[in-house]
């Protein structure tokens, strides 16, 4: 991953210096920000809410099933296929999937949060919303990276 701005920069330091369960949790807040867009537009299709949902399980017990993990995954990469003509739609469902994955490889973490920012960029053109968006992503992995050193 190359990244562009000192923000980018900055969060992907901070995500390389935080620990696994952490990042899984921010992965699913950033992707649970932006969820909504993927429900207005296909409210029957539950499968990236199910990964973040996954995800959060996978934090809360610590178990791993790789096959779980692929399902939930590439379950929620196959809705974003299903809404190709929209793309905030679509960077939603990726950023579901990407969260999920990051119980694989915590890096996925970092594309989850980058997807959410697409969201944002496309859903509103406003380059102030991607700014603050990135900023809340920066601030909340802070917050949660201090939270997990003071439960360590």
């Amino acid at each position: 991953m190359i990244a562009k701005t000192e923000m980018d920069k900055k969060i992907f330091e901070l995500a390389l210096n935080t620990d696994h369960k952490t990042l899984g949790i921010w992965a699913a807040e950033c992707a649970e920000r932006v969820l909504p867009y993927f429900e207005k537009k296909r409210p029957e299709n539950m499968r990236p809410r199910e990964a973040i949902v996954a995800l959060r399980e996978w934090v809360r017990t610590g178990i791993f099933k790789m096959a779980s993990v692929r399902k939930y995954s590439l379950d929620a990469h196959a809705a974003a296929r299903d809404v190709s003509e929209d793309n905030v739609a679509r960077s939603a469902a990726r950023a579901a999937g990407q969260a999920m994955a990051t119980a694989h490889v915590k890096t996925h973490s970092i594309a989850a949060a980058l997807y959410a920012t697409t969201v944002i960029r496309d859903a509103t053109n406003n380059h102030e919303a991607v700014i603050k968006e990135r900023q809340w992503q920066y601030e909340r992995l802070v917050e949660l990276k201090k939270n997990s050193e003071i439960r360590d």
